[in-house]
């Protein structure tokens, strides 16, 4: 919540911090659990580092932050101590490609802020998703910009995760005009997508739901043998909950192409149904899922050059690195220089719930829970609903805003247009 509007500011202690991550991360069998440090603004705690460093200890697959990135933007070096505490990737806030996409944030530089946080972020091996809200009039006429800006800096960005707008907290009030207006759908993202990208992602071949692959979940299981450190992650989520496609990118041009134009990822999934229900054993397994790959793969319809390698290191199971991830399997050690001109760029769709089309059955379903002084709660039940968010944080508020005002310096604010300072124009990436 908002300190300002509610008048009172929940900040965990480290201690509380410390519980929260034990108990997510003490049930079994253990799988991939991923953190992602919210808030707010986490970088602002005063114990971030010790925070992910704990995470890193306890045993955490993947450790990651949701940030608007100016703390990253402002200092390099934090970057360097954020990758050597455990961190491995950033969900970039980011609005769209260019200052006016940006500017309701109320930042005057603000597309210079997420450049320079970008930059400064690959520099320290810290993997990049650029997270966008969507808003219908606002910015929906410019994501496949997004999309462009993500493929030209593939070897900065790894993934793109779409996300419509949900109207949660102060905006639980608007109005139904506004409502009307700003209201936007995952068909909407699709097809607007198909529009501005030249019909190279396609609503109906080229996106499928989330929760399709954790087909691949026990297949993988399988194929790494029970001593494996880690589960394969798995996504059990509702199918109305996200979609997903990905798109493989020349790394050198910048040319993307769906993945799913020359490979039936349909019919995949139901052949690796096959495999895991037969669960032939190891050898046998791989040698099904090789034939399998190759039954789907049409070289007709690929990008030239494209080998049918990059499939096989896509779907390799990468359980026993955290920090290894698809684009990492595609560089691999003793490849020729045609076949490393490939990445792949996971584009995600996620719709996330308010109070204005509620659905117990995805809540019922939720694989992102937040932890909690009081245990996990679904994402959508604790930010809407029956309101969790205000429950929670006023059980376990730590001081009225004015006396936190009184013991604390006040943050820096960026609004009405000022710039974040010391934010350089000048950058390496390449823009659409």
């Amino acid at each position: 919540m908002d300190a300002n509007q509610v008048g009172y500011v929940h900040e965990p202690t480290f201690e509380d911090t410390k519980a929260i991550l034990d108990r997510a991360v003490s049930f079994k069998p253990k799988r991939q659990v991923i953190i992602l440090f919210s808030g707010g603004e986490p970088t602002l705690s005063p114990y971030y580092l010790e925070a992910v460093a704990y995470a890193k200890k306890i045993g955490f697959y993947r450790i990651l932050a949701a940030t608007n990135g100016i703390r990253f933007a402002e200092d390099i070096e934090f970057c360097k101590a954020a990758k050597a505490a455990g961190q491995h990737g950033v969900y970039l806030q980011f609005d769209g490609v260019g200052e006016e996409k940006n500017k309701h944030r109320g930042v005057g530089n603000l597309f210079d802020v997420k450049v320079r946080a970008i930059e400064n972020l690959a520099r320290a091996g810290i993997k990049v998703t650029l997270v966008v809200t969507i808003v219908n009039s606002i910015n929906n006429d410019a994501i496949g910009q997004i999309v462009e800006f993500a493929a030209k800096n593939i070897d900065k960005v790894q993934t793109i995760a779409f996300q419509p707008v949900s109207f949660t907290g102060r905006d639980e009030d608007i109005s139904d005009e506004l409502r009307t207006k700003w209201r936007y759908t995952l068909a909407g993202m699709a097809n607007d997508l198909n529009d501005q990208l030249d019909g190279r992602m396609q609503p109906l071949r080229d996106w499928y739901p989330l929760s399709s692959y954790s087909a691949f979940t026990s297949v993988m299981d399988m194929l790494q043998g029970a001593d494996a450190p880690w589960g394969w992650s798995s996504c059990n989520c509702h199918p109305n909950c996200g979609i997903f496609t990905l798109a493989v990118v020349n790394k050198k041009t910048g040319d993307f192409r769906s993945l799913f134009e020359f490979f039936n990822y349909e019919q995949f999934m139901k052949d690796v149904a096959v495999i895991t229900d037969t669960a032939r054993g190891k050898k046998l397994s791989y040698a099904q899922l090789g034939m399998a790959i190759m039954r789907n793969f049409d070289a007709t319809k690929a990008p030239e050059g494209f080998p049918i390698s990059q499939i096989i290191n896509l779907f390799k199971p990468s359980s026993t690195n955290s920090n290894s991830d698809r684009n990492d399997r595609m560089t691999s050690a003793g490849q020729d220089t045609t076949s490393d001109n490939w990445r792949v760029l996971c584009v995600e769709g996620m719709w996330f719930q308010d109070l204005f089309n509620y659905d117990f059955r995805r809540t019922e379903m939720c694989v992102i829970p937040y932890g909690t002084q009081e245990g996990e709660i679904s994402f959508c039940a604790y930010n809407t609903g029956v309101g969790w968010r205000q429950i929670i944080e006023n059980m376990h508020k730590t001081a009225n805003l004015a006396d936190w005002y009184k013991e604390n310096e006040r943050h820096a604010v960026y609004a009405a247009g000022h710039n974040v300072p010391n934010i350089p124009k000048k950058h390496s990436l390449s823009l659409p």
